[in-house]
């Protein structure tokens, strides 16, 4: 055949008996023809035996070249080849030709042929096999049923576990190196198969392995296929196996990093943060582990940027071991809340970390030599541990440093790689943000917390009239804002004016606006207005401050509401006349225990304009306690008003006799607030103790000049009584004036009154609503310095108008 390719020595069958087969002796004569050939060509046996092979050829093929005997020796593989179909219709084909040799000696030659599906069939089976057993990249055994090794491909062999191993009838338990995998959880997956049938697909298997280095830890997929015959009976088992170490890591990371990301920061404390950062890395990432924040992170400053490494004070505020019992001098020597010395030294790690924003790994011997020089006892305890990996992360966040994290492993074999680097990166980052968040929280925090303490009466003022107390507790969840306030404002006459307000949220726009109204409030005080009138000027004062706001968009309708209580007790009458402006209504509790609350105009909220306000006036005997509260003490989203309002009776209606205002405050806390409250809250407990009548005096007066001399000896008369004689020079000399005023230019009736409470007071009263003003007088004149030397006697002086006419009073300062 001097045409006809040969395609080498392949020598294997398409099939085992082949598809088609024919004997030809060595003079190409066909002396044999099979039932598969008369399939495969159409041809019996009786119309082809005694021809010459050449004639099955297609006659588009050059019969001519074929010539016999072949010249060869071995099997060869021709083709494809066009052979001639019975019915004219071409046959590809590719044939094997096999030399035999017959009974007497002679050559004779044996042709197996196969349809081209079938070829490519095997040819497919052939990459197959080669695929899986040379060039794939996975590792694949086979075991027997006795699940000992049959054969390995290519992978396996490279991969060198069983490298110039003679494996073939061995198990995995002769072989496998110490380590490797849990064998007797293979051999049961193994023998599951084998008892099933079913493929066990993509398993996960830990596993390690010591080559002549430090341990190393490896994840495989591992899939164990059931080999069957003809009859489906499992005779073998494959064994596929792919690392994904690599992958599996990734998995671990990414796990990681989202856990960390709903452990660490839970809160909006620094310490808090930095400790879960230590739990949390001890022991996913390291044995041991700790954080030095710098101080200014503690203190809530601002950080500052472009400071140097070496000025910078790191301080312990963080750490975990997996050896609990030695945790507080676990490889660092240094005690929670000092700062860490060698984390200090210039030419450290950590200066050397701070100054590049880089990580830094060092392995044991260089840890050694870096601790030798600069904490030799922490060379020490790290030898003794058995240190061998030690990584620092610098921290920060914003672009400014906030401290370190170091990790150190002794325990866990591996040594950190690459891997372990970005994932500690990713945690301190992580921390580091919320480190910051909660520093910055701390500097907001405080900040707040100082603008509502100076927005708050720092102490009460003690007014004879009054004895009060008051609390003031911000929501919980905020941060110390809220617009809840009180006051307690002394007054004319010894008269005292209780206050307590609410603005509606618990933010710095809120809290401004408290600060607003209680120094609106105060100034109103000062006018000695009625408390109808004072929460009218009130409610024309909220309106400006929204009007202030203007148009700010959708926020523009979300200003906040306000409500307010204001009440004036005067000791002398022992009368209090109050008002409320949307504010729940005070409670009253009485010497014998009974509690009232009273019967007040509830009045619209403040900032509605156009309202007008109604008062009231009870009567309040000595030692009785007056209450005056938000309603963040007795409402909240679990308890409507009219329930808080019934507890905040029976509460009061238990208290002891003897209970102070300090007390009812601290009893009405414990009992109505929750843990967790909801709303600010501000309380004010006032016990009124009214004048005797030998503290005060009033004398009646008609309009003429020459009583004034009488009221100065009456004067004088009433201080010797009081055992004021050293006050009665000054005291006459006010009377003087301020009645001689009244007389000429005011109005009957007119009546002059002391009263002696911390304070030496004296008011003179008359008809007209005329307003006096000091003025200076100049020498020429021969009057107009009764007020302007009134002003300069006395420690406060001023003017209060009532329903008839005006009063015009002066207090002098009496020796403690």
């Amino acid at each position: 055949m001097r045409n006809l390719s040969f395609r080498g020595d392949y020598g294997g069958l398409p099939e085992p008996g082949g598809e088609a087969d024919a004997l030809v002796d060595g003079h190409g004569v066909l002396m044999g023809w099979s039932p598969g050939a008369t399939r495969l060509l159409g041809f019996t046996a009786n119309e082809v035996l005694g021809r010459s092979a050449a004639e099955l050829l297609h006659r588009r093929t050059d019969a001519a070249d074929l010539a016999w005997p072949l010249e060869t020796n071995s099997a060869v593989r021709l083709g494809p080849v066009a052979l001639q179909h019975r019915n004219g219709v071409p046959v590809e084909a590719e044939v094997w030709v096999r030399p035999l040799s017959s009974a007497t000696g002679e050559r004779i030659w044996l042709l197996q042929a196969g349809g081209v599906e079938l070829t490519r069939a095997h040819d497919l089976g052939q990459a197959l096999l080669n695929g899986l057993f040379t060039d794939s990249p996975f590792l694949i055994d086979v075991f027997d049923t006795q699940l000992r090794f049959v054969a390995q491909n290519e992978a396996q062999r490279r991969a060198g576990l069983f490298r110039d191993t003679e494996f073939a009838g061995r198990t995995m338990r002769d072989m496998a190196p110490a380590g490797l995998l849990d064998l007797d959880a293979f051999e049961a997956r193994q023998r599951q198969v084998l008892e099933t049938g079913k493929a066990q697909i993509n398993t996960e298997v830990a596993g390690g392995m010591v080559a002549g280095g430090p341990p190393r830890e490896f994840v495989w997929s591992e899939s164990i296929l059931p080999l069957t015959d003809r009859s489906g009976k499992t005779i073998a088992l494959a064994h596929v196996v792919s690392d994904v170490t690599q992958q599996a890591r990734s998995r671990e990371r990414l796990a990681l990093v989202n856990d960390a990301s709903t452990r660490i920061g839970s809160t909006l404390d620094v310490s808090r943060t930095a400790q879960e950062l230590a739990d949390f890395a001890v022991p996913h990432l390291a044995d041991f582990a700790y954080v030095n924040l710098l101080d200014s992170v503690f203190s809530g400053e601002e950080p500052v940027s472009g400071q140097t490494p070496e000025a910078m004070s790191l301080r312990r505020v963080a750490h975990r071991s997996v050896l609990r019992d030695r945790e507080e001098g676990e490889f660092g020597g240094v005690a929670m809340g000092d700062i860490d010395v060698f984390a200090t030294l210039p030419g450290s790690p950590f200066t050397e970390a701070l100054a590049h924003g880089e990580p830094v790994l060092l392995g044991w011997d260089e840890l050694r030599a870096t601790l030798a020089v600069f904490d030799p006892d922490r060379a020490a305890l790290g030898h003794e541990l058995g240190v061998h990996s030690w990584l620092l992360v610098p921290m920060f966040a914003r672009g400014t440093v906030l401290g370190t994290a170091v990790f150190v492993r002794f325990r866990n074999p591996r040594q950190f790689e690459v891997d372990d680097v970005m994932l500690a990166q990713e945690l301190v980052a992580r921390a580091g943000v919320c480190v910051d968040n909660a520093s910055r929280y701390s500097r907001e925090r405080t900040t707040a917390l100082a603008l509502q303490r100076s927005l708050l009466p720092q102490r009460l003022p003690s007014p004879g009239a009054v004895d009060a107390a008051s609390r003031y507790l911000p929501a919980s969840g905020h941060a110390g804002l809220g617009g809840d306030w009180f006051d307690v404002i002394p007054l004319s006459g010894a008269r005292v004016a209780l206050v307590v307000g609410d603005v509606v949220g618990h933010d710095l726009q809120s809290a401004v606006t408290m600060g607003r109204l209680r120094t609106a409030v105060r100034t109103l005080a000062d006018l000695d207005l009625p408390p109808d009138e004072l929460l009218a000027h009130l409610d024309d004062q909220m309106n400006r401050f929204l009007d202030e706001r203007g148009d700010q968009g959708p926020q523009a309708f979300e200003a906040p509401g306000a409500t307010c209580l204001y009440a004036i007790y005067d000791p002398v009458s022992r009368c209090c006349v109050m008002a409320r402006a949307g504010h729940p209504p005070p409670a009253v509790v009485s010497t014998d225990g009974r509690v009232d609350f009273v019967e007040l105009p509830g009045g619209p909220p403040l900032g509605l304009g156009g309202v007008v306000f109604e008062s009231c006036e009870i009567k309040l005997d000595d030692g009785e306690l007056l209450v005056l509260y938000t309603d963040g003490l007795v409402e909240s989203r679990q308890q409507d008003l009219e329930t808080g309002l019934e507890r905040l009776r029976e509460t009061l209606s238990c208290m002891p006799s003897s209970a102070g205002p300090e007390e009812a405050c601290n009893i009405l806390i414990r009992e109505l607030l929750p843990a967790q409250q909801q709303d600010d809250m501000a309380l004010l407990v006032g016990r009124t103790q009214g004048l005797p009548a030998n503290c005060h005096v009033t004398w009646n007066f008609d309009a003429d000049e020459q009583l004034v001399a009488q009221a100065r000896a009456l004067t004088t008369q009433q201080l010797e009584r009081w055992g004021l004689e050293e006050e009665a020079f000054i005291t006459e000399l006010i009377v003087s004036e301020l009645l001689t005023n009244a007389i000429r230019y005011g109005a009957e009736p007119i009546s002059v009154r002391l009263i002696r409470s911390q304070n030496l007071i004296c008011e003179v009263s008359d008809g007209s609503s005329t307003s006096p003003h000091v003025r200076q007088a100049q020498e020429t004149d021969e009057g107009g310095r009764g007020l302007y030397l009134v002003s300069q006697l006395t420690q406060n002086w001023g003017t209060r108008y009532g329903v008839q006419g005006k009063t015009i009073w002066a207090e002098q300062a009496l020796p403690s």
